[in-house]
This record gives structure tokens, sequence and C-alpha cells, in this order.
């Protein structure tokens, strides 16, 4: 009889390429899944209805692996510190195995759950899994983290990348009596997210599951990864892979992908083809550079990294930032993108970028407002790389240039020319000339007609107030 393993995923919703998972395997044939509803997290008030539904589809197609590999996978509503090793002493496992993560409260979780498993005598097996290199891999010459992405890509791109490991399959689950010990400790069918609370009745950017995610990086290797270089900055193209959701929740796995964009490479044809897919590769590694950061530096999960920024001196009227919100600032490029994301829960990076540097620079709202913002709409949101996103266009983290200020219309100008992505989410300008809608200098009567606000802040005296402000903080930094 083979000893009981219990996987636990948490950011790896998956059966394939988890490398956790296969060093479960390649020790026993009973491999049991468990996944734990976190009420510390789902009852937080920055959680999306949409990255919830994402989520939940995502487990209801883990559950269907797992049953076509003979195994079964177990749906928890409790706070995993005492869900976990109470469920594993109680069915008796000799083991629980999960991988890695970099987030805080992950690490703090986890460290609990360890010490709770070794009182038990149940013996414990992690792995980095959600990452092409662990972050005490990747050091500079004097064996500090990196803080700065050039050399991190330089450093992480010389170094080979692991291979896919195989899919969890021809394995045993519990017997009728474990199943029954495991439902007296609080196992239960997995809940939609309506009855987690969460209501959303759009549809989803990308669907969830495994095949999803897989067919979505087969479409996007096999098409708009030769344009993405050029592509990729434009809102209104569907240049991207969208596969943000997929690789924030481990739907797919990190070499899966990396192995995708080789063979593109290999297919290639032409000099500007590999480009592009290397600029993609170089998000991919943008993508580690700020969980390496978060895992290094849990502080960024607070505040700003850059001491200038630290107390910088925010106005954080909250008019603006509901005007910011609700994507009525007079400002289209900014209004739009902030509708797309209220609409679909998902923003074009770029988009992601201006809004951000919008709502620091142009309304001197702090990030964090604007951080938790999303968090509480993008279905592909997580930790590290919003954080690395907002901190970037706060110019408050880890980027060489101290300052960078965007002028909304000339992003617009140069990332929206035909006013094609404005129209789509600001259906009152359909009919509005592209240059008065680039600019946002709409007519005073136009505007009116259309129900559209007049700009709430005036860019370039904002700009000025920013920069004013900047000074003076450096100044009492040094």
């Amino acid at each position: 009889m083979s000893d009981l393993i219990l996987f636990w995923h948490r950011r790896d919703l998956r059966t394939t390429d988890n490398i956790g998972l296969a060093a479960a395997r390649q020790k026993s044939k009973k491999v049991v899944g468990v996944f734990c509803l976190d009420p510390l997290i789902l009852e937080r008030d920055d959680v999306a209805p949409a990255r919830v539904t994402y989520m939940i589809g995502s487990l209801q197609s883990l559950q269907e692996r797992y049953a076509q590999a003979g195994s079964q996978l177990l749906i928890l509503y409790s706070n995993p510190t005492q869900a976990i090793p109470a469920l594993a002493s109680a069915i008796n496992a000799n083991a629980v195995f999960w991988n890695w993560d970099v987030e805080p409260y992950s690490k703090e979780r986890d460290r609990t759950v360890m010490l709770a498993l070794k009182e038990k005598a149940i013996a414990v097996e992690n792995n980095w899994d959600q990452l092409l290199h662990p972050p005490e891999e990747i050091r500079t010459g004097s064996n500090t983290p990196y803080t700065v992405y050039t050399p991190f890509w330089r450093n992480w791109s010389s170094k080979p990348k692991a291979l896919p490991v195989e899919a969890l399959k021809e394995a045993e689950g519990l017997t009728q009596q474990e199943q029954e010990t495991a439902q007296k400790l609080g196992a239960i069918a997995l809940p939609t997210a309506k009855d987690l609370g969460f209501i959303w009745d759009n549809d989803l950017v990308t669907a969830p599951g495994e095949a999803a995610a897989q067919e979505k990086l087969e479409e996007f290797c096999s098409s708009a990864i030769d344009d993405y270089q050029e592509q990729r900055n434009f809102p209104g193209v569907h240049g991207t892979s969208q596969l943000s959701a997929a690789l924030k929740f481990g739907v797919i796995g990190v070499r899966t992908v990396w192995a995708a964009t080789l063979t593109a490479t290999e297919n290639s044809r032409s000099d500007e083809t590999q480009a592009s897919i290397r600029a993609w590769q170089q998000e991919l590694a943008w993508r580690e550079f700020y969980q390496h950061a978060m895992y290094n530096f849990p502080e960024l999960a607070e505040g700003a990294f850059r001491e200038t920024l630290k107390n910088f001196p925010y106005n954080n009227n909250p008019e603006y930032f509901q005007a910011w919100c609700e994507g009525k600032t007079g400002y289209p490029i900014v209004d739009a993108a902030m509708r797309q994301m209220k609409e679909i829960g998902w923003m074009h990076n770029r988009c992601r970028m201006i809004v951000a540097n919008f709502l620091t620079k142009d309304l001197l709202i702090s990030p964090q407002m604007g951080e938790k913002y999303f968090m509480q709409n993008l279905y592909d949101w997580d930790l590290s790389a919003n954080n690395g996103g907002w901190q970037w266009s706060a110019s408050s983290g880890m980027d060489p240039k101290p300052i960078r200020i965007f002028n909304p219309a000339s992003q617009a100008k140069k990332f929206d020319p035909e006013g094609e992505y404005i129209r789509e989410w600001l259906p009152e300008l359909r009919s509005v000339d592209t240059e008065y809608l680039i600019t946002g200098k709409i007519p005073e009567l136009e505007r009116h007609a259309c129900g559209y606000p007049a700009p709430i802040v005036d860019h370039n005296q904002q700009q000025r107030q920013f920069k004013e402000l900047y000074q003076q903080q450096k100044a009492v930094s040094v």
C-alpha cells in the first residue's frame, strides 16, 4: 500500500508541469490534492469578483484533472494554518508537499504550517515552481539581490532554464473511509463564486483552467508573438498574450511558457520576429524581477522603496480619486482604461502605466490607493507585479530614472492614434473628432452634448506642482 502524500495547491492550479506535484508523484502513487479557500484572504475588502470567478473555474478544471489521473482534489474553507495540519493528521498523510511563494503573508503562513506539521511528525517538502529561477539563484557579484532590472535580466537570461515536468497520472485517491474522515475535518464540495458572495456576470478575458491557458499560449505563439515588440503598446490591438491570470494562479507552468518561446524562436524566419519573441521573454523576466524583489524586500508591499517618496505629501483628494475610479477625469485615454477595467476586470499594460502615472503625478494621490483599487477589480491581480508596476509609475520603486511623468495626450497620440481604443470604451465620444479625442480638448458644447466631463485638473500645472514637491522631499531626505 502506497504512503499518502497530500499536495497543497495555492498558486499552481494545474496537474501539468507542476514541480511539487511531480515530486510528490515520484515518491508515491497515492497523491491527493487540497486547496484551502482562506477566509483571511477572501474576507478582505480588496478581492475582485472577477478574480474569484476565474479561480473557482480553475479549481473546477483542476478537480477534473485529478479525477482523470485517478485521484481527487479536496476543498476546504478554513484558515490553512490550522486546516492543513489537521487534515494531514486525520487522514494519516506521511507528508505534505507544496510550492513556495514570494509574498509576505504566504511566507509567514507557510512557516506556521511547517512547524505544525513537524510537531505532528508529518514530513514536509517544498519546491520553487512559479519561477524559472528561485530568488537565491539570481544575485549580484557581491551576493546581494538586484534592485535594477537590466543587470538582473543579463544574469537571469544567461542561465539555462528547466524543462517542463511530467503531468500527474496513474495516481491513487483516498479510500471511502478516508474521504469520510476528510469531510468530518471540513472537506466540502467546490462552491461557486456566488456562493462565496462574489458576483461577476461578465465574461472573463481568458477562460479558466489548464486547457484554456494552453490554447491561449499556442494561439499567441503561432501569431501575435511575431509582432509583439511593435504591437504590445497599442491597447486597441490584440497584441499581448493575455496569460497574466493563468500565470498568477499557476494554471499554466512557467517552464511550459518558456519552452513555447524557444519553439517559436526556432520556427521564426526573420530578425524582427526573433526580436519580438525576445521582447516577450523580457516581460517574463520582468515578472520574475518583481517577484524576486517582493521576496527579498517584503517592505515593498507596505510602501515606497525610494527614500524620497516614503513620506511624499500626496493630496489624496477624495473627489479626484472617485472621478479616476469611475473613468470621469475628462482625460479620454485615462477614462477609457478605467472603464475597461471596470467592465471586463482587465486593463492593457500600457494603460495601467498611463492611469497609474496620472493618479500619482497629475492628481497627486497615493499609489497605495490606486494599487488597492486595482486589487478590487483586476482578475489577473498579482501582488508582486501590481506593486512593481505602481512603484515604477509613481517613481517610488526600483527604477534608475528619478521621475517619469506621462502626458496623457502624448500617450494617446502615440499608442491610440486613431482613437479606436478610446471610442470602444467611451461610446459617448464615438462621434468626436479624433484630434479632440486624443488631446482631450473637446469643445465645450460638444462635451455637454456627449455628457462627458471637463478635465478635472490641468496637466501642466499639476506636473509643475509634483516636481516642486519632489524637489522639497529630495532636499529633506538627503
